[in-house]
């Protein structure tokens, strides 16, 4: 088992601590032993192929799976225990997760400030308008906005109790490269400014480049590579994040000796 990430950091800096986690569905394990941590502030790529724990994990983390063992605390709060306190300091957006079509950007992120028990919730969805410029579009319905703009929109949701730790999965996939720069240079400012931490998956391996601190690979439910991005290629012999993530994803029994040596 690889030792828990960040193991160092103040407690108080720690936004998710995941320690030992594990997920069985009677023969296939989904999750090994997998421990990490992401502080305030951080942005860290989960990794892997399809099929290797990623959506997994994350559900978990959200509390919509219950694992076979292990720990999630958010901050210092522990999923198990006190889910509802957990999840209120936790948000999600994901390209395949789109908002109810038949309301209107405003009614969505209203409908959400009271799902969450905002406070200040009319100026909280006002401000959220304007930071992601969806002011003009404020009573249109969401299923006719563009893929970019309901991206925006989702962020906007995602941010809406100001989350403690943002998860994101494939929050750019279907957006065009112009589009997709723009939410990844939204996301890092939100992480830059230390409002929260977040996890973030993604194939496209130069985006993660360009947003994580760091990177954890995963592989038949276990991670075998952690590191920052820049770096962990020439670390283990390969030209670029995308080789490293071709030879985890054919060989994923190799990684773990490419670490030891």
């Amino acid at each position: 088992m690889l030792p828990l990430a960040n193991s160092g950091a103040e407690p108080a800096a720690v936004a998710l601590r995941v320690a030992n986690l594990r997920k069985r569905y009677q023969t296939v394990t989904a999750l090994d032993d997998v421990s990490f941590e992401v502080r305030r502030g951080e942005i860290v790529g989960l990794l892997g192929p399809n099929g290797a724990g990623k959506t997994t994990t994350i559900n978990t983390i959200l509390g919509l799976l219950e694992p076979t063992a292990g720990e999630v605390r958010i901050g210092q709060i522990d999923l198990r225990t006190q889910r509802a306190l957990a999840l209120a300091r936790t948000n999600f957006a994901a390209v395949y997760a789109a908002l109810p079509g038949n309301l209107t950007v405003t009614e969505n992120l209203r409908f959400f400030a009271l799902l969450y028990d905002v406070r200040n919730s009319r100026s909280r969805v006002e401000e959220l308008l304007e930071e992601f410029s969806l002011a003009p579009l404020r009573h249109t319905k969401c299923g006719l906005l563009s893929s970019g703009e309901q991206t925006r929109a989702a962020l906007a949701k995602a941010l809406i109790n100001r989350p403690q730790l943002l998860l994101l999965d494939e929050p750019t996939a279907s957006l065009d490269p112009s589009a997709a720069q723009i939410i990844r240079q939204k996301i890092k400012s939100l992480a830059t400014s230390g409002r929260c931490a977040i996890l973030w998956t993604s194939h496209n391996m130069n985006e993660v480049e360009a947003v994580c601190d760091r990177v954890l690979f995963l592989s038949h439910g276990r991670i075998l590579l952690e590191g920052a991005p820049k770096a962990l290629p020439a670390q283990h012999g390969a030209a670029s994040l995308e080789e490293l993530f071709i030879r985890v994803a054919r060989e994923p029994l190799a990684a773990p000796a490419a670490q030891r040596a």
